[in-house]
Formats: structure tokens, C-alpha cells, sequence
């Protein structure tokens, strides 16, 4: 009889603590999560080489990376060799961590708000949020385009920063680079080591 208790008081404890169960997370709560977090990075009390690398730990748990690379490199993704793709794939990482933590450590303690989510589909849920205003910036509006698919593990996808996508406007500029160089892939990879150094 004591064990029978015992057995049922920990079939309960583990379902209290969640041990074997598995948690959605909205988009909504993600992002302000996700900004809170970089808000909390960005603190004065850390130096400029302490944010970038607390910025690039949040964007690697937080970005589908991957994901991103494979749209902004276009349909030159079907035109190139396995080793280029996988080039590819580790420059992009590296170049995309740079860009994203250095720009961003030049702000100190942005206050993002999030306003509202709507779902496109079983894939995609767009959040808006604004950019709080200060003294020295205007509000800015920021929407967020939150990969879904596994709804445990949301991820972003791209920013669109007062109507402006940057994931297209980095596929633009990566075309662009390639296009000016007769389609040499070669070249994107010089942009992006150049850039990674």
C-alpha cells in the first residue's frame, strides 16, 4: 500500500515539474522574452566586448540562422556544389553574428514593447512591437516574423523595420554582389570573409 502511494505521489511531482511534457511558446512571449534579454546585454555595466558576445550566445539560441542563409542566398542555392552550400552555411553564421551584435551594442538599454501577434499560418506568426522613443531617436516600428513550425522552439525569421524586410534587403545585396561578379559565388565569399575579419 506505501508503495502504491509513493508510486502515485511521483507520477504526480513529475507531472508538476513537467518532466516529460513539452510546452508551446507564443510568439508574443518569445520576442518580449528575446528583447528583454538583449535590453538586459546591452547594460552599461558591461563593456562593448561583453555585449557582442552576450549578443551572439541570444541570437544563436533565439535566430533560425540557418534558415535565414538559405533565403538570402536565393536561388543560387540550386546552382552550387554541396562544399560551396556548406561554405556558405559557416560564413553566413559568422557574418550574420558580427553584423547583428556589433550594430546593435551601439544601443544602450533599447525598450522594445510588444503590441500585438497575428498568425499567417501554421508556420509564421508576425509580432509588432515598437522601438520606444528617447530624446535622442524616434519610436520606431519593428515587426517580427516568428517561425512556428515547432511551436516549442520558436524562432525568428526576419525583422521588418518600418516596412523595410532586412532578410530581402540582404538577399537583394548578396544577389547583387554575385550578379556584378558573372554569378562567381567566389565573390559573395570574399564580401563575407572580408566583412567576418
Amino acid at each position: 500500500m506505501k508503495l502504491k502511494k509513493f508510486l502515485i505521489f511521483t507520477f504526480v511531482v513529475i507531472n508538476l515539474i513537467g518532466i516529460n511534457h513539452s510546452y508551446s511558446v507564443e510568439p508574443d512571449v518569445f520576442v518580449q522574452s528575446t528583447v528583454n534579454r538583449a535590453s538586459e546585454a546591452l547594460n552599461n555595466k558591461f563593456s562593448k566586448e561583453e555585449k557582442i558576445e552576450k549578443l551572439k550566445e541570444i541570437a544563436t539560441e533565439t535566430v533560425d540562422i540557418s534558415g535565414i542563409g538559405s533565403y538570402t542566398l536565393g536561388a543560387y542555392r540550386k546552382s552550387i556544389s554541396d562544399d560551396e552550400i556548406n561554405q556558405y552555411k559557416i560564413l553566413f553564421k559568422q557574418y550574420f553574428l558580427k553584423s547583428f551584435s556589433s550594430r546593435l551594442a551601439e544601443y544602450s538599454n533599447p525598450e522594445i514593447e510588444v503590441v500585438s501577434k497575428k498568425k499567417l499560418n501554421e508556420n509564421y506568426t508576425m509580432v509588432s512591437s515598437i522601438l520606444v522613443g528617447t530624446e535622442q531617436r524616434p519610436e520606431v516600428k519593428i515587426d517580427w516574423r516568428i517561425y512556428t513550425k515547432n511551436p516549442e522552439n520558436p524562432l525568428i525569421r526576419d525583422l521588418i523595420i518600418e516596412g523595410l524586410s532586412l532578410a530581402r534587403t540582404q538577399k537583394e545585396e548578396f544577389s547583387s554582389i554575385i550578379q556584378g561578379s558573372d554569378g562567381d559565388i567566389n565573390a559573395l565569399f570574399s564580401t563575407l570573409k572580408e566583412f567576418i575579419k
